[in-house]
């Protein structure tokens, strides 16, 4: 039994069946106010030991630092009481057997303790377990431990707590574990970390889309009642960044996809934008079928007018393909209409076959940088693309070009021609579309980059996969979203409460 099925078990109908009072746990064991006294005791002794002290900035800098150890303490020693008074204290005033996903488990004789690491630090959890009838070779089954949330021994607030710290820019595991142990006193290996991490982020993937999806449709409602002369646009980007992998021990690197989806309102604003990213993949196929989809539940779901749709990207081999098999031949999911797109070859990129245009021709140096800032300028003009080209092609056969020269120039210049289509960045201003990729380009620092492209870095396909799941979904703005998603998720357990004639038939847990 894997820890997502864990994680669908619940512990309320448990106690309903039993009719259980969980004041029955404390039977034996201190109340909450004596468990607390020691804590809230050395509280005051920190206060008054400041107090009769010299005031000074090391003397207060000191006073916080223990008041916020001791801060922690407390929460530690109350977490710890609540969840040993979740169960009653006596084992056979729990259900004798409970049957889970086509199993039964039956009652052990008695509790046992757990090691359960949380925000306050480590705690020990008493529960009683169940064992599969006739013994199956599964796990033992801890209704308390699945209840709470549990996660190789670790609760859902720190569980999360630990992923966010993966997902942050700069972190590194050995700095999300020095984390740990500085702030919630909790001692982890590099393969707890791992274990913790692959789980939430593989529970969290499940999510985003949607959330992801959700949180575009807020920008459009916004771009719908914005004020301005356009449209609001919906922007699609892509591209591709090199990150080092190892595969069967050797370093090598392969070129990883960035996705983003952007929405503009009408003054040209961008109001936001969610991310998507993949390792390296023949074809990026993953990333041309979650964009796809990512686009498709946004525009199934917008119900007011149709934005311009806008795909601003380079174009690259993986870009080009993406643009004619798939979003050309997009339509509308609800009405079936095919859909207008405006793909807008990035104007930076066209800008720097101008320069290499401009050196080919002059060499480096002032004429070169004159021309080519002159055709920059001409490129936002109406027909710019064919002025840059009659120019071009007019120096070209006065200059005589040879050897590299020439074949510099013939690129740039075949890159501009074939493409002079998708380069009339006078008419997408005067619609109000982007004409730059800024925001894909700097969605490949900002995702890759400032985390997984840290000094001596090298990854292998699922390591890095794990990481960047979390890491678009924390630059989306939809971490906290999706994570109460991934909690809610859970499913219930068929409970039967033992010598009670309806037991025989299993009833759904809430």
């Amino acid at each position: 039994m894997s820890y997502s099925t864990y994680l669908s078990v619940t512990l309320a109908i448990l106690l309903v069946a039993s009719g259980a009072d969980a004041d029955e746990s404390a039977e034996g064991t201190p109340e909450l106010g004596d468990a607390l006294k020691p804590v809230l005791d050395r509280i005051q002794e920190v206060v008054e030991c400041f107090r009769r002290g010299p005031v000074s900035p090391i003397a207060t800098a000191q006073f916080e630092k223990e008041l916020q150890q001791v801060a922690r303490e407390l929460g530690r020693v109350a977490t710890e009481w609540t969840y040993n008074h979740l169960e009653p204290a006596a084992e056979a005033s729990l259900p004798w057997q409970v049957d889970f996903e086509g199993n039964s488990f039956r009652r052990l004789g008695k509790k046992t303790s757990q090691e359960v690491s949380t925000l306050f630090g480590v705690i020990r959890v008493q529960r009683l377990g169940y064992r599969t009838t006739p013994a199956m070779g599964e796990p033992v089954l801890f209704p308390l431990c699945q209840e709470l949330g549990l996660v190789h021994s670790a609760t859902p607030a720190l569980v999360e707590r630990v992923a966010h710290y993966l997902a942050e820019g700069g972190a590194t595991q050995r700095q999300t574990l020095e984390r740990l142990r500085r702030q919630h006193g909790v001692h982890w290996g590099v393969k707890r970390l791992r274990q913790v991490t692959e789980f939430v982020a593989t529970a969290m993937e499940e999510y985003r889309a949607e959330a992801q999806a959700e949180r575009v449709l807020h920008w459009l409602e916004q771009a719908q009642a914005s004020s301005g002369r356009n449209r609001p646009v919906l922007c699609v980007g892509r591209d591709g960044i090199t990150l080092g992998l190892q595969i069967k021990g050797c370093a090598i690197y392969e070129v990883a996809t960035t996705g983003t989806l952007s929405v503009y309102d009408r003054r040209r604003r961008r109001l936001g934008t969610v991310y998507l990213a993949f390792t390296p993949e023949p074809g990026q196929g993953t990333m041309s079928k979650q964009l796809t989809r990512l686009l498709r539940e946004v525009l199934r779901l917008w119900q007011g007018p149709l934005p311009r749709l806008s795909y601003v990207t380079d174009a690259g081999d993986n870009e080009t393909t993406y643009y004619k098999k798939v979003l050309r031949r997009l339509r509308h999911p609800v009405t079936g209409q095919r859909l207008e797109w405006f793909w807008v070859v990035d104007y930076y990129h066209a800008s720097e076959r101008l320069w290499t245009m401009a050196e080919a021709l002059f060499g480096v140096g002032q004429r070169s940088w004159a021309w080519a800032r002159k055709m920059q300028k001409s490129l936002l003009k109406p027909s710019g693309v064919s002025r840059v080209l009659h120019s071009a092609a007019a120096l070209r056969s006065r200059m005589k070009l040879k050897g590299k020269r020439l074949v510099d120039f013939r690129r740039a210049y075949k890159y501009l021609q074939t493409r002079r289509k998708h380069l009339r960045y006078a008419e997408y201003r005067r619609w109000g579309l982007p004409i730059g990729s800024g925001v894909t380009e700097a969605a490949c620092k900002t995702v890759y980059t400032q985390r997984l492209k840290l000094s001596g870095m090298r990854w292998k396909n699922a390591g890095a996969q794990t990481v960047l799941r979390l890491r678009v979904i924390l630059l989306s703005g939809v971490w906290s979203d999706v994570y109460e998603r991934t909690l809610r998720g859970y499913n219930g357990v068929q409970v039967r409460a033992p010598e009670k004639p309806s037991s025989s038939s299993p009833r759904k847990a809430a």
